[in-house]
């Protein structure tokens, strides 16, 4: 693994449940900044009511019902540049979005999403539940179910979109697409394999914790 600058500030934001197309957009504004070294890396951390998402890679956008029906059942659709296929957001699910600096981190592209399925894994242990990586196939999974989903993009060295982990959401919404591509994939989350609620904002502080250890010395949160 490179290593990584130390006693660097992270800021950390917890943006609450917010709009998927806000957070995008404030990604990108951030994005701007941070090649300019206007802001120190930044993590945003975020539930959204529910999204699907469609990623750059086409042949992975999987959707299994017509946009107009899910507009009725008051499910945004987005199509987005992040790397992997389509994947989708609701509330009790953990996302959170690095705007890091890699030439400053000292991480290659692949590294750093080995940061963060690091990050994930460790945040699931703490919550009771081992889960591992797949060969080829970036997020976290349970034996053979998935619980996490990772999709990147990197714009001059600069990070965005990040990794989504399943906490207590509704799966359901998975059954609307093909998750990430993979057919015959089962989605599932930590209170499905459990049996446990989790508060969310307890959650949010176990992964703060994990953030500043792979990412940084020192930690400036905001809310």
């Amino acid at each position: 693994m490179a290593k990584k600058t130390k006693n660097r500030s992270l800021r950390i934001c917890d943006c609450g449940l917010a709009e998927y197309r806000r957070i995008l957009q404030l990604q990108h504004r951030l994005c701007e900044k941070r090649r300019k070294c206007e802001i120190p890396d930044t993590v945003l951390i975020a539930e959204h009511p529910a999204v699907i998402t469609l990623g750059a890679r086409q042949s992975a956008n999987k959707l299994l019902t017509c946009r107009n029906t899910l507009a009725q059942k008051q499910i945004d659709v987005v199509d987005i540049r992040r790397g992997g296929g389509i994947t989708a957001h609701n509330p009790g699910q953990l996302v959170f979005y690095p705007i890091l600096h890699l030439q400053w981190l000292r991480l290659g592209i692949s590294e750093y999403i080995r940061e963060l399925e690091a990050i994930g894994a460790e945040l699931l242990e703490q919550l009771g539940l081992h889960s591992r990586r797949r060969k080829g196939l970036p997020g976290l999974w349970v034996g053979t179910r998935k619980i996490a989903s990772v999709g990147v993009r990197v714009s001059k060295f600069v990070t965005y979109h990040g990794m989504a982990i399943n906490i207590q959401n509704d799966l359901s919404i998975f059954g609307f697409i093909i998750p990430c591509g993979l057919d015959g994939v089962e989605m599932t989350s930590v209170r499905k394999e459990t049996g446990r609620h989790h508060s969310m904002s307890q959650v949010k502080e176990r992964l703060t914790r994990l953030l500043v250890k792979h990412f940084s010395g020192g930690v400036n949160n905001e809310s």
